[in-house]
């Protein structure tokens, strides 16, 4: 049904699609969408281990840990952000290493501690940021 040349296009229209929406997307709405395809990432990884498909494990954590370098704690900016900041670096640099060796070991249990630690950080994130603005703030 789907030719070669199809696939193609519907790849290419996915990602015009994604690159709208980072391009559309506030400071926000950009960290959430990092919180997303980390824990996206995280979760296929998990998959992967428990299928034993060490290839696809390999790629999840790796982008997972892209993810947490690049876009999340390259995000943070120290001097403003403070001890939050701080606190939240020490966190992103911790569950970069507790995925590195769950690639290692192939430790299901760390890569389900990194994705509660996760889940808890992006679940404060988005109430945050959903939050009502307050008058005189």
């Amino acid at each position: 049904m789907f030719s070669p040349a199809n696939a193609r296009a519907m790849s290419a229209y996915r990602q015009v699609g994604v690159q709208t929406m980072v391009d559309s997307a506030s400071p926000q709405q950009l960290i959430k969408m990092l919180f997303d395809g980390l824990l996206a990432s995280i979760h296929a990884a998990k998959g992967a281990m428990e299928r034993l498909d060490i290839g696809e494990k390999v790629r999840h954590i790796g982008k997972a840990i892209r993810i947490l370098q690049e876009g999340l704690l390259g995000a943070l900016d120290r001097e403003k952000g403070g001890e939050l900041a701080s606190n939240l670096a020490s966190l992103y640099e911790y569950c970069t290493a507790q995925l590195t060796l769950a690639n290692a070991r192939n430790d299901v249990a760390m890569v389900d501690e990194v994705a509660g630690l996760v889940t808890t950080v992006a679940q404060g994130w988005n109430e945050i940021t959903n939050a009502p603005a307050t008058a005189g703030a």
